[in-house]
């Protein structure tokens, strides 16, 4: 069965996507951290990032890097956090997050809900800055 962020990248279930390119997706996590939160995913559903070949490991942490300065450029931050984690959604997936304080990248916290509409609006920002 594929993971749901197989399903996002064909289009199966909606995503508010910042950037694309022939082999990655990034979109907007629907219960963030903080605001601006985003996941970086290979197109191929791999489960474990180690299991990425040399190359597709590289191309996926260019391409992240290329989606954490638009975040950066659109939400007020000291910096963009980087964790993989991989045990939420069995397909290798980079949590980029905005930081101010180290708080900010805690798991354990309540999540945001934000509203369909702010996620669109946050998205439409981030993928300008692209």
């Amino acid at each position: 069965m594929a993971s749901i962020f197989t399903r996002i990248v064909n289009r199966e279930i909606p995503a508010h996507i910042v950037a694309e390119d022939e082999h990655h997706l990034a979109f907007l996590d629907i219960n963030p951290l903080v605001m601006g939160h985003t996941l970086v995913i290979p197109k191929k559903e791999v489960d474990y990032i180690y299991d990425l070949s040399d190359e597709e490991l590289t191309t996926l942490h260019l391409f992240a890097k290329k989606v954490a300065k638009g975040i950066e450029a659109t939400v007020d931050c000291n910096r963009i956090g980087i964790a993989v984690i991989g045990l939420e959604v069995p397909h290798t997936h980079i949590h980029l997050i905005p930081i101010n304080s180290m708080d900010d990248m805690n798991f354990s916290r309540p999540k945001l809900q934000p509203t369909q509409e702010e996620l669109a609006a946050m998205a439409g920002a981030i993928a300008n800055h692209i």
